[in-house]
């Protein structure tokens, strides 16, 4: 603990035994308050600028400390100094005794509340910290909350101190105006009853929940503000309009025709988006194609590159056969009205819907925007000169580069590095950051880089490229802190996305473009009509994520007000289809680290496992977060064969909050891979097995063999 801490917990606490050695609780009652009414109003025409300086400290330690009292002090200085002047003593006073208890509950317990209750604790923290002013006042307001709850609480919360403090002022003023006018009329007080009647109690209460109603009041008008320009059809065309056929595009129209709605869907290019036509199936099938490609050059002790344009070809059958499931017949079919044109939205509710045949408009009464994202190029002199490619191009390419360089070493530029170099090209990584796949710990991607580099990747990192030429049929990549360039025969761009956002009305529209479309919990964006979904919503750019998206968006789109659900992030799976595999779910150590979590790790080599070593792929390892001394799952680490799909079984355990003993009791097939996990979840069983409990055991067994 820090030394800080405990100097304010031994000050708290020697005030505390102070307060009860001196009996100051005695002192803070209506009938002494009474007794001594006559003397202290002597005492304080006689020392004003003293009484006042007392009242205010004496307060501030009682509000600070939570010593029950507070009430009769804001009577006694309602009764001495008057209404005006007690009303400024009393309201300045409390509030930074409030204050003070919020600082020090923020300071000793913040951090641990939320290692302890991190997941759920977050989204409450996010409330806070943007509408925390709301929540306050209410608080204040009603006078059946204690106060020095509120104190407390508050003090776990990211509401900024000056906002608490100037809440704290407002919200308290009228129930200490009642009290200090109550002590003014001090001879016709019996109890304090006397002070809050049951009908005084219903006002406060009613005016507590007055700042939450007009929070939903100003969002309404807010909204209809953001609609006024627009005139609302009475009748609409559709129930739905959805833009863009990638995967939340089709997740969207499927619900909305399950569901019976009248539904547009409406693609400008192929339908199937990036991750069918140049994203993930494409890339897992080049994955597969070089690995069986390397494997055989392995097999046979040669290093012969492979025919590119037969492993394009490959590549291309496999597209052609998946695309049957997210085609216009397919969808057609399910009952959605699917349209190949350009979409511009000109009002909330309206599309204008460009094709060969002409153009149309239609209404509706919600819009999905669902048009995905693009590969990002950085702005680099010279990188427009040269014949570079992206994760969008590169299926173009008829003849294996000889040299490749790829920019960027994130998921999408590893997984093609490798591919890449097991189909023969000499691979060149560039990354800016000082390791590969840097958003995941750092033995994970350790455990790449070196396979990587027996694949015979060149791997070059915390340097940029700063300029790009062109000479005599080479690219030459000019890298910051090197004299002399790169050389190589093609460059691929993998850098991150960038939302597909413009050319559809939203610029139009006042609607915020510049990264992704801000959305709310409800996957609505700032015109109420209109929600979005996928790599344009963000935060995850994943196939799964965008397709989880859109049951939130459509059934939204469909249902809301009338029933609406918040999206839940809770739980988001990722992999990276390097060889090792990494698949990660929740938290790893990185994260935990940042966000000051709190966690024990248990760790699992493949080396030890069964079927790992008689496939050959004995590497790699299953890593386990959870909290200090519970089997609860914060997060899972996944290196090595075939891991995406081993992470399964722990996604499934965090979504329904399964710890290890649960995997540890479930029956695994001998011999899969899977039973890492199981393994993973014994090696925690036995750090934390009970060695009382195990002496005891073995004394007993002792005297049982007599």
């Amino acid at each position: 603990m820090q030394f800080s801490k405990i100097i304010l917990i031994l000050t708290v606490a020697s005030l505390l035994i102070l307060a009860y050695v001196f009996d100051v609780q005695s002192y803070l009652n209506l009938e002494t308050l009474r007794a001594n009414y006559a003397e202290l109003v002597a005492w304080k025409d006689n020392n004003l600028i003293i009484a006042v300086t007392a009242a205010m400290v004496i307060y501030i330690l009682v509000t600070a400390l939570s010593i029950p009292g507070a009430a009769v002090m804001t009577l006694a200085v309602g009764a001495i100094f008057g209404f005006w002047h007690g009303l400024v003593i009393a309201s300045f006073a409390s509030t930074i005794g409030a204050t003070l208890a919020f600082l020090a509950a923020r300071f000793l317990l913040r951090d641990w509340v939320q290692s302890k209750f991190s997941n759920r604790f977050t989204q409450i923290d996010e409330r806070f910290a943007k509408d925390g002013a709301f929540y306050l006042l209410s608080l204040r307001l009603v006078p059946l909350f204690p106060f020095f709850m509120i104190n407390l609480l508050m003090g776990l919360t990211r509401i900024r101190t000056f906002t608490y403090f100037w809440v704290s002022q407002l919200g308290m003023l009228a129930g200490t105006a009642v009290f200090v006018n109550a002590g003014t009329q001090l001879a016709t007080i019996q109890s304090l009853g006397d002070v809050f009647s049951f009908q005084l109690v219903l006002s406060f209460t009613l005016l507590g929940i007055f700042p939450l109603i007009a929070k939903v009041i100003v969002n309404v008008l807010q909204r209809r503000k953001r609609l006024k320009n627009w005139q609302k059809p009475k009748v609409f065309d559709r129930n739905l309009i959805v833009i863009g056929g990638g995967s939340a595009g089709l997740v969207s129209a499927y619900i909305a025709a399950t569901v019976k709605a009248k539904v547009t869907l409406i693609e400008q290019h192929k339908m199937g988006g990036d991750c069918l036509n140049t994203g993930c199936v494409p890339s897992k099938t080049l994955i597969n194609i070089a690995r069986k490609h390397a494997a055989l050059n392995k097999a046979n002790g040669t290093s012969q590159p492979i025919q590119l344009s037969s492993a394009m070809a490959k590549v291309e059958q496999v597209i052609k056969d998946i695309e049957p499931h997210d085609s216009v017949e397919r969808y057609t079919n399910l009952g959605v009205e699917v349209l190949q044109g350009h979409a511009t939205i000109t009002s909330p509710w309206q599309v204008e819907i460009t094709t060969n045949a002409g153009t149309q408009t239609l209404t509706a009464r919600s819009i999905i925007v669902a048009t995905g994202a693009k590969p990002f190029v950085p702005p680099i002199p010279g990188l427009s000169d040269i014949p570079y490619r992206t994760s969008d191009s590169v299926w173009e390419l008829e003849q294996l580069p000889p040299r490749l360089l790829v920019l960027g070493g994130g998921p999408i530029g590893c997984e093609l590095a490798a591919a890449f170099a097991n189909l023969g090209s000499k691979v060149t990584v560039l990354e800016a950051e000082q390791r590969l796949l840097s958003k995941e710990d750092e033995d994970a991607a350790e455990m790449v880089t070196d396979s990587m580099q027996q694949q015979g990747v060149q791997i070059v990192t915390g340097k940029k490229a700063v300029r790009f030429a062109q000479e005599g049929g080479e690219s030459l990549v000019y890298v910051e802190g090197e004299e002399q360039p790169l050389r190589t025969d093609c460059v691929l761009v993998a850098v991150g996305r960038a939302a597909n956002l413009s050319g559809f009305g939203l610029d139009e529209l006042g609607v915020e473009t510049e990264r992704t479309l801000p959305v709310n919990a409800l996957m609505q964006t700032e015109i109420p009509s209109i929600y979005a979904a996928g790599d344009v919503a963000g935060p995850y750019q994943f196939t799964h994520v965008a397709a989880h998206q859109a049951w939130y968006a459509s059934v939204n789109a469909l249902f809301a007000p009338l029933k609406s659900f918040a999206a839940d992030y809770r739980v988001i799976p990722r992999a990276t289809f390097t060889d090792p595999e990494v698949a990660a779910v929740g938290l790893n150590e990185l994260e935990a680290k940042a966000q000051h979590i709190d966690y024990e790790v248990t760790r699992y080599d493949m080396s030890d496992l069964d079927r790992a070593i008689a496939d050959d792929v004995a590497y790699g390892f299953v890593k386990v977060l959870t909290k200090p001394g519970k089997d609860e799952i914060l997060g899972v680490t996944i290196v090595g064969a075939r891991a995406s799909e081993q992470i399964s079984e722990f996604v499934l355990a965090m979504k329904y909050k399964l710890g290890l003993n649960k995997i540890l009791g479930t029956i695994h097939i001998y011999p899969t891979m899977s039973e890492a996990n199981k393994y993973v979840a014994g090696e925690w069983r036995k750090a934390h097995k009970p060695e009382r409990a195990l002496a005891w055991l073995e004394k007993f067994h002792a005297w049982r063999r007599g």
